[in-house]
Formats: C-alpha cells, sequence, structure tokens
C-alpha cells in the first residue's frame, strides 16, 4: 500500500520545496499537487501557483517519490497541450509522472479568467473526449479525432514519456465518472473515508463488469483529511463535532484499523493533505509519525 501527501499550492515556492524534500526523507511514496489558478472562496487574491510548473521543478529537487495533478481540471486546457505539459514534466522527473485528470469544477476562476465553463453535460462530454485523445497521444504516433468539442489531425506526441504516464480519473460521480473511470483510466481517486470507499469502489466494480474490464486493473486511492488524536475522547468529540470533507480520525490504533479497512476493500493509495495540518513544524511531526506509527504496518 502506498502513502502520498498533498502540498498546498498556495505556499511560497521554498516552503513547496522544503516540505517536498522532507515528505521525500521521511519515506512518502508520491506527492500531489491540486489545479487551480484562485482560491473557492471569496477571496480572490489568495496566491495559487500554477500546478504545471511547480511539477517540473519538484521532478528537479526529488528523485523517488511519483508526481501528478490532484486533478487537472480538463475545462482549462487543450488535451493535446495537457499531454505535452504532462511529458515534459515526466521528463524532468525520469517517468515518475502520473496524469490526473477531471471534468472541471471550480466556477469562479472560469469567469475570472473569461474561460468557458460550459454545463455539467457539456464538461462531461469534454472530459470523455479529452481521455480518448490523451490515451492515443500516449499511445500512438499520430492520432486523429473528429469529436463535439476537440479536433486533432494526425497530431503527433513526441517525445513520448519516459515512465508508463498512468492516466488517473478523479471523482466520484456513480453515473459518469465512475462508467469512465472503468472505461479508461489506470488509476482512480476520490475523496473518502472508508465507508464512502466501500460504496463507490462497489459502483465502479459493477461498471467494469458491464464494459467486462478487470477492476483490478484499475489502481485506487482516496484523499482524506488526517486528524492524528492522542486520546479515544479526542477523536469521538472531532467524529460528533463533524468534519465537512472525508476525513481518518483517531488515536495511533483507531487509524490503524481504518487503514486496514481500506487496505482489505483494495485501496492501493491513502493521500493525506497539507490543508489541515498546521505550521511546517506540525505538519512534519503529524506527517512522520503518521508513516512511522500506522502507516508502517501496510507496507
Amino acid at each position: 500500500m502506498r502513502f502520498s501527501f498533498w502540498l498546498g499550492n498556495g505556499h511560497q515556492w521554498g516552503e513547496i520545496r522544503r516540505s517536498a524534500e522532507h515528505c521525500e526523507q521521511a519515506g512518502w511514496d508520491g506527492l500531489w499537487l491540486a489545479d487551480h489558478f484562485m482560491p473557492n472562496s471569496d477571496d480572490r487574491t489568495g496566491p495559487m501557483h500554477e500546478v504545471w510548473s511547480l511539477l517540473g521543478a519538484l521532478g528537479e529537487v526529488t528523485s523517488t517519490v511519483r508526481l501528478g495533478p490532484m486533478v487537472c481540471g480538463n475545462t482549462y486546457r487543450n488535451p493535446a497541450v495537457l499531454a505535452k505539459q504532462a511529458v515534459a514534466a515526466d521528463h524532468v522527473c525520469g517517468g515518475r509522472m502520473v496524469l490526473g485528470i477531471g471534468s472541471g469544477w471550480q466556477e469562479n476562476e472560469h469567469v475570472a479568467y473569461g474561460m468557458e465553463f460550459g454545463t455539467f453535460t457539456d464538461r462531461f462530454e469534454k472530459l470523455e473526449e479529452a481521455l480518448q485523445i490523451v490515451i492515443s497521444l500516449r499511445d500512438n504516433d499520430l492520432t486523429s479525432f473528429d469529436g463535439k468539442h476537440y479536433q486533432m489531425f494526425d497530431a503527433p506526441l513526441a517525445p513520448k514519456p519516459v515512465g508508463p504516464l498512468p492516466i488517473l480519473i478523479g471523482g466520484g460521480g456513480e453515473k459518469k465518472t465512475l462508467r469512465m473511470v472503468a472505461q479508461y483510466a489506470d488509476e482512480w481517486n476520490v475523496w473518502a473515508d472508508p465507508e464512502i470507499m466501500r460504496h463507490k469502489i462497489s459502483v465502479l466494480d459493477r461498471h467494469c463488469e458491464q464494459l467486462e474490464r478487470d477492476p483490478a486493473s484499475i489502481q485506487r486511492s482516496s484523499v482524506a483529511l488526517l486528524f492524528l488524536c492522542d486520546t479515544e475522547a479526542e477523536s469521538a468529540k472531532l467524529r460528533e463535532k463533524g468534519i465537512a470533507r472525508p476525513s481518518l480520525i483517531g488515536t495511533v490504533e483507531e487509524l490503524r484499523a481504518q487503514v486496514a479497512e481500506m487496505q482489505e476493500m483494495g485501496v492501493d493509495e491513502i493521500i493525506v493533505p497539507d490543508f489541515n495540518l498546521g505550521d511546517p513544524n506540525q505538519k512534519d511531526e503529524i506527517g512522520d509519525r503518521f508513516l512511522t506509527e500506522v502507516a508502517a504496518s501496510f507496507r
């Protein structure tokens, strides 16, 4: 089982680099970054670095961790341009790149930067066409495609990736997203605690059955906030309070039980964001404890 860390794009570059280097030395298996241009809040002036620039830089300052966007909004880039960016970053990092992609959802940045947001249906039609294009570009010398939203005419992708450049689809939509995961993805990610993950996996497996695809051919990962508590009373209080996002909450023993449940249902990777972990010292301490006291039992 892999354990990876999600770095915030809003940090200064020096802190992103420092945190990435610490994570690699501590033993995290991967580093992930969001793909956004501004915060999803009323304060639209908050900092937000562009993801591919950061991934290219991290490819140079790390040597072992997998790297990827969690996940690229398809509406932000022509799929051929996205494929070129991913391949360039893959060359910089020596084949460690994963191409994460989703339909795009943050409307405020589309409005602010004059990018077409479109309807729910538009975004998912575009995503499906983009997946076909990116996979064809990766796997073939030339790609032609005549779709509703995109057209390609003998388009090359040269050089090819150094590594396998797996395609990861992010999201948990049960009718559209998980059907596309079953049809196109090498990997899949969703925000989920064990209960949510068990249900989403059952839906994905049904789509795989309908498409006659082996479910085991798709690697599965979950993202969840981490709350490492010192006592069961503290973790019970947090659960009673309720956390807006899916979370792993508990003492070391309670977290081990939750990770064991994830492993039992076939989860290949757990991704921990730094969003709620505090200042750099706190973030390092909590992450290190999680790796040594919880994750070590599942590797």
